[in-house]
């Protein structure tokens, strides 16, 4: 019995996902897609989608907070082991856009259906990481800006968020955001432009493919 249990939970938990991940690829094609249609992408019956996801909120809600987790693990990935702060920057920039789709997910959600306020109290955690290493780097003078770190922090987010509207919107590669967003927000901290492209592409030359 024990067995067929396991098995039964596998089961739901592989239709969970699928069921996420198809919605994640539909959401970002269209932001309004309805249940039916993510019901018929994932090739499961809208009675199966409801009963992981008992409304469409929720479903949106879920991924949501997938894409939010996933990105404070990048940020947090990418620092993780560097002394410098603008290097930590310009690597956890670099590592949240490897990841971009969640990113994107959001930008789109926030324009239809969850709110931006939503979505900034999901990144709050991320945003006081951010925050500290901001603060480390104006304290060493590796940072020089008229904003104090908390505001800066902000600053940051909506660099992110707006140059990944511009991916959205065909301006832009992902590639090319990634490495804009980088230097963007070294460049915002006050670093040198020249030197926040130098170390842009030196740490994109570091990272793994």
């Amino acid at each position: 019995m024990a067995v067929m249990t396991t098995g039964n939970t596998s089961r739901a938990d592989l239709n969970r996902r699928r069921i996420l991940d198809v919605a994640l690829a539909e959401l970002l094609r269209d932001p309004d897609a309805s249940m039916d249609h993510i019901a018929r992408a994932a090739g499961v019956v809208r009675r199966t989608v409801y009963g992981h996801f008992p409304s469409r909120e929720a479903l949106i809600s879920t991924l949501v907070d997938d894409a939010v987790e996933a990105l404070a693990s990048a940020h947090a990935a990418g620092r993780e082991g560097v002394a410098d702060p603008a290097e930590a920057v310009a690597r956890s920039v670099l590592s949240v856009w490897e990841i971009a789709d969640r990113y994107r997910l959001l930008v789109a959600l926030a324009q239809r259906t969850v709110t931006m306020q939503g979505i900034r109290e999901r990144l709050s955690p991320v945003r006081a990481n951010s925050v500290r290493l901001l603060q480390q780097g104006l304290d060493q003078g590796v940072f020089a800006s008229a904003l104090p770190a908390p505001a800066l922090a902000y600053v940051h987010e909506q660099i992110l968020f707006a140059l990944m509207e511009a991916v959205n919107d065909g301006l832009l590669s992902t590639q090319e955001a990634g490495r804009s967003a980088a230097v963007t927000v070294l460049t915002a901290a006050g670093v040198p432009a020249a030197t926040a492209s130098d170390l842009v592409t030196e740490v994109s030359g570091a990272l793994p493919r």
